[in-house]
């Protein structure tokens, strides 16, 4: 007598059990990085057989597609994230503030709580200091689980009172070859002079404003570097006015999703941050090649090794210096390059990254299977 072939279940779907169910959960404050890092993340667990419901705001599905990723799409209304919440087994928040609207959709309900800390800026001081340190010690201890993408950002999570804080540097996917750089500079009128690029939000903590100064040295150079600065937010009236008044080799690109394009045609990139977890834009430079001068700030260093000139947060004179040098030096450019390119490939893959995670959520269920 013949018998159907058994068909075994996806990875992470253990024999007899129903598909996991798990709620990712974004907020209006997320930035490229988070939202890059849950469309990799929801590729993964839906091709690994996981039911996943991406909860965000509707513009963040406009620019990731989550649903075409194979998740199933949730408005971040507080009414419609609870009741996604419901049915879950685990729900899993990027950044502190998502993890606080996550932490009161569960609360009653037996549903595991995974926080990643990507890193949501630099600690202010005063009385906004005080409530974000309060709003990190409630979600630290509300979690199950902490992921941080950085050791600082482990170490911080532990200091707040976390039970289970671990390392978890994720890995986004990587853009498209650009297949003629010379296209890219020419759109952006620089043929026979270097470009710089920095790409990221226009806020205080990326430190535009050191930027600016270092490119008021660079305007003595011949030929003069044209800086592009992909990226939008609050400060643009504020740079796009110093850039007029100084006459600055700057201009700003406003909100690009082409930013890794742009990436592979520049001679240096520049990360000018006053403070940064695991930077998108480092990861995007380094895979194409491009010599990078960051700021050591946060998880930065941990993240680029060698394969970056790092200079200190805050200081416009030693990042002109730094960027200058490498102009001047082709040689260092390409062992910088090489270097880069060298650490890029000692982090993990997107599927590593989605493999912890899921580990993370089995583990998790375990707990809740032996309790029950």
């Amino acid at each position: 007598m013949s018998s159907s072939p058994v068909t075994p279940p996806a990875p992470g779907q253990p024999y007899g059990w129903p598909p996991l169910r798990t709620v990712q959960v974004l907020d209006d404050r997320a930035g490229a990085g988070s939202n890059a890092h849950v469309r990799s993340l929801a590729t993964g667990l839906a091709a690994r057989g996981v039911r996943v419901t991406v909860c965000a705001p509707v513009r963040a599905e406009g620019e990731y597609d989550f649903t075409g990723a194979g998740a199933r799409f949730a408005p971040d209304a507080v009414n419609v994230l609870r009741a996604a919440c419901a049915t879950a087994d685990v729900v899993h928040a990027h950044g502190v503030r998502a993890g606080m609207r996550a932490a009161l959709a569960v609360r009653g309900r037996r549903v595991p709580l995974v926080v990643s800390w990507h890193g949501d800026g630099p600690a202010a001081g005063g009385a906004l200091g005080r409530l974000s340190r309060m709003l990190e010690r409630h979600v630290a201890r509300a979690a199950a689980v902490v992921l941080g993408a950085s050791s600082d950002q482990v170490d911080l999570a532990r200091l707040r009172g976390a039970r289970d804080a671990r390392l978890a540097p994720v890995a986004v996917a990587t853009g498209s070859p650009v297949a003629d750089p010379g296209k890219v500079r020419a759109e952006l009128g620089v043929v026979e002079r270097p470009l710089l690029i920095a790409v990221g939000s226009l806020v205080e903590h990326r430190g535009y404003a050191e930027l600016l100064d270092a490119a008021r040295e660079w305007r003595t150079l011949d030929p003069a570097p044209l800086l592009v600065i992909a990226g939008e937010g609050p400060l643009r009236a504020e740079l796009s006015r110093r850039i007029e008044a100084e006459g600055l080799p700057v201009r700003l690109l406003g909100r690009r999703r082409d930013a890794a394009r742009l990436l592979a045609a520049a001679d240096v990139a520049v990360l000018p941050s006053r403070w940064e977890a695991r930077a998108l834009p480092a990861q995007e430079a380094l895979r194409a090649g491009v010599p990078l001068v960051a700021t050591a700030v946060g998880g930065v260093p941990e993240l680029v090794g060698d394969g970056a000139v790092l200079v200190p947060p805050g200081d416009g004179a030693a990042l002109a210096s730094a960027v200058t040098g490498l102009l001047a030096d082709p040689g260092r450019r390409a062992a910088l390059a090489e270097a880069g390119r060298a650490q890029a490939a000692t982090w993990p893959s997107e599927d590593d990254t989605v493999a912890q995670v899921l580990s993370v959520y089995d583990e998790l269920m375990e707990r809740e299977r032996v309790r029950r």
